[in-house]
């Protein structure tokens, strides 16, 4: 089941225009002949069905596992890379499938369902390798992007410091240019895959003197470059699957050619990714929440208080309808942002309402469920205890809901005043 469904992704990658993804093209035919559609055609479903598949055999049976050890799922993802569920968005000209934002929607609901912290790890790839869709030469897309479909590693995206995580602007690691070549100086922090990254996307200050619009540079990092020491494995409450860690860059060379885009354009660049990766964060939020759901209503079905099923009881089944109807809402907005992406709109205030909503009711949802479950959703031998731990990164990394709420506030006035 799960090889033909692998093939049914890659049939997909055959049959599509490289420039046009599979969900842009279906949904921009139904929005001609029939004002919209909701609906998902064959090759979508068989991804859908592959990664839910991939998901229910291999990611549920050890996701326990892994949060208790946490150790670093390498033979899971590897497994996952071969059936095409990794490195989903790269290019065929690169040996990629060029799906959309739209089909790493799909999947990346379906894996967060199992465990978001294995999906958060699939996805900083993603996330690593989105500046180079935004801003990459086609060398720099042959030499790194290239290589990630050839074997399956990992990369990170090295933005967030000890003392700057929001406030982009106050990021202190610099890169100065020295003949041929930058020399980055400085300490990034919460790197996701840091520890088993082959390259790094590192965004460092070029100059001092002028504003965060232009003051920041992208570089393409070589792993394995003089100077770099990876900080331990870091304990966190939830996503525990997630290698995150500290990274040092002392005198590390970088080569002039490595600079991604423009000298000075890094943080545009870097923002610029968000629009292709907070769809697919919010993705995930959504996976963790119809997983709550599921687990809360299946007890709730089976556990009785008062001579009946406490699903009969008004307050419980409540609880569950407003996970469903938060689910819903926020797999539309998900659906939305990915759609518009894909078809060449800016999408960058509808990716941060799906960031924003699918993260407050993955909290809630998960919250709620280990109320449905009492005194047993407390405890570590029923998974709602590990889904509320994993739920709150999600109203942090990639921008904390506030912040996506800056961004949302700032869009309603300009298209309230323009």
């Amino acid at each position: 089941m799960l090889r033909s469904a692998s093939s049914a992704i890659r049939r997909v990658a055959a049959i599509k225009a490289p420039a046009q993804m599979m969900a842009a093209r279906s949904f921009s035919t139904s929005m001609a002949q029939h004002n919209i559609s909701f609906a998902l055609n064959d090759d979508q479903r068989a991804i859908q069905e592959l990664a839910r598949k991939f998901t229910e055999d291999e990611i549920i049976p050890v996701a326990a596992h892994h949060d208790r050890t946490g150790e670093y799922p390498t033979e899971l993802i590897r497994k996952a890379w071969e059936l095409g569920l990794v490195n989903t968005h790269i290019p065929q000209a690169y040996g990629g499938l060029g799906l959309g934002v739209f089909d790493g929607a799909l999947v990346s609901e379906e894996l967060a369902y199992g465990c978001s912290g294995i999906q958060t790890a699939i996805e900083a790839n993603g996330l690593a390798e989105a500046p180079l869709m935004v801003a990459a030469s086609d060398e720099q897309k042959k030499k790194y992007l290239g290589r990630m479909t050839e074997e399956p590693l990992m990369a990170a995206y090295c933005v967030t410091e000890p003392g700057a995580g929001s406030d982009v602007a106050g990021l202190q690691t610099k890169a100065v240019k020295k003949g041929d070549k930058w020399v980055i100086n400085g300490q990034k922090m919460w790197i996701t895959n840091g520890g088993k990254a082959n390259w790094y996307f590192v965004l460092a200050k070029t100059d001092a003197n002028a504003k965060a619009g232009s003051a920041f540079t992208g570089f393409i990092v070589d792993g394995n470059s003089k100077g770099i020491t990876v900080g331990r494995k870091e304990q966190n409450m939830g996503q525990r699957a997630s290698d995150t860690r500290g990274i040092t860059f002392e005198d590390v060379e970088v080569p002039h050619e490595n600079v991604l885009g423009a000298v000075g354009q890094g943080f545009k660049i870097a923002m610029g990714a968000f629009d292709i990766t907070r769809p697919l964060v919010a993705a995930g939020a959504v996976g963790l929440a119809r997983r709550a759901m599921v687990e809360a209503t299946k007890y709730a079905v089976d556990r009785k208080t008062m001579g009946k099923a406490i699903i009969d009881h008004q307050a419980v089944s409540f609880m569950i309808a407003d996970m469903a109807i938060g689910i819903e809402a926020a797999r539309n907005m998900v659906w939305k942002a990915a759609w518009l992406k894909d078809n060449g709109h800016r999408n960058t205030w509808e990716a941060s309402i799906a960031k924003a909503l699918a993260s407050d009711v993955a909290v809630k949802s998960a919250c709620d469920a280990v109320q449905v479950f009492g005194g047993a959703g407390f405890n570590t031998e029923y998974p709602v205890e590990k889904l509320y731990r994993d739920s709150k990164i999600f109203q942090i990394y990639e921008g904390t809901s506030q912040v996506q709420r800056l961004i949302i506030g700032k869009g309603v006035v300009d298209r309230v005043t323009k």
